[in-house]
């Protein structure tokens, strides 16, 4: 008698190169973030799928903020030590909505093309 297989575990996806940028931008939409606090977040909305590692956060950080898509500010943290506080700018929520609509067409793209009978 064939044993029957376990259900696949939630595999957590490396991220395609450019979505951490637009994933952080929606992230600081909703509020100002330190970057420990964005890595969480987007872990937690993401159901564990998507997990972000420093080595790729901060230097995304660095980058949107040399593009003025962001700016940082320093305030006390939860545990009243001092963290870097993130928050978009204005050029940085123009970018965003031009990411969310790219990436909208590029995701019904592919879901068409993975829906073909």
């Amino acid at each position: 008698m064939p044993r029957e297989k376990p259900a696949p575990a939630k595999q957590k996806s490396d991220l395609l190169q450019g979505t951490l940028d637009v994933l952080v931008l929606k992230t600081l939409a909703l509020q100002p973030m330190h970057g420990w606090g964005i890595a969480q977040r987007i872990q937690q909305i993401s159901e564990n799928v998507l997990q972000v590692n420093q080595g790729s956060l901060y230097p995304a950080l660095h980058r949107l903020e040399d593009q003025d898509l962001i700016k940082a500010n320093w305030g006390p943290s939860e545990n009243n030590r001092q963290a870097k506080y993130y928050e978009l700018t204005r050029l940085g929520r123009k970018q965003l909505a031009n990411e969310t609509e790219n990436w909208q067409r590029l995701s019904d793209a592919v879901d068409r093309i993975l829906g073909m009978a």
